[in-house]
């Protein structure tokens, strides 16, 4: 098992950084590394395509394993077959005391026989992708 875990503070409310992460057709106008097809639905299958800086795009198709509006969305995807390279993506949205922040974490579990071949290649890539799109969401979210 392998894990990438990022985490940014917005100045926003939890409810209004939901209202961005989960408009994925207005993806294009802010997100550097992620493209998404599909609705924010528990069971939901998504396409979901990456764009790391260093690697090429993946296209992939995860299912939404929870969509809990403003707290936390989270998909499961694998590399072609269950336990070759199984990927548990997650958003975290937990309110400041305040209930005028949120911090975001923003994270993934991976699993399966080629995690280490996978993760040693490209992991660095990845983890500086998620703190791309955390940044430009801060931002995103900020300006509206």
């Amino acid at each position: 098992m392998d894990e990438i875990v990022t985490e940014i503070e917005i100045d926003a409310s939890p409810d209004a950084v939901w209202t961005v992460l989960t408009d994925f057709a207005s993806y294009p106008e802010w997100n550097p590394v992620l493209e998404i097809d599909g609705e924010p639905t528990e069971g939901e299958r998504l396409e979901v395509t990456t764009v790391y800086e260093n690697t090429r795009p993946m296209t992939f198709r995860p299912t939404v394993l929870v969509a809990n509006e403003p707290t936390e969305f989270r998909w499961q995807g694998r590399l072609f077959v269950p336990g070759l390279y199984d990927g548990e993506h997650r958003f975290v949205l937990t309110t400041s005391d305040d209930g005028e922040r949120t911090r975001l974490t923003h994270a993934e579990t991976f699993r399966g026989a080629l995690v280490g071949f996978i993760n040693r290649r490209i992991g660095d890539d990845v983890e500086t992708g998620f703190k791309q799109m955390n940044e430009a969401l801060k931002q995103r979210v900020e300006s509206e």
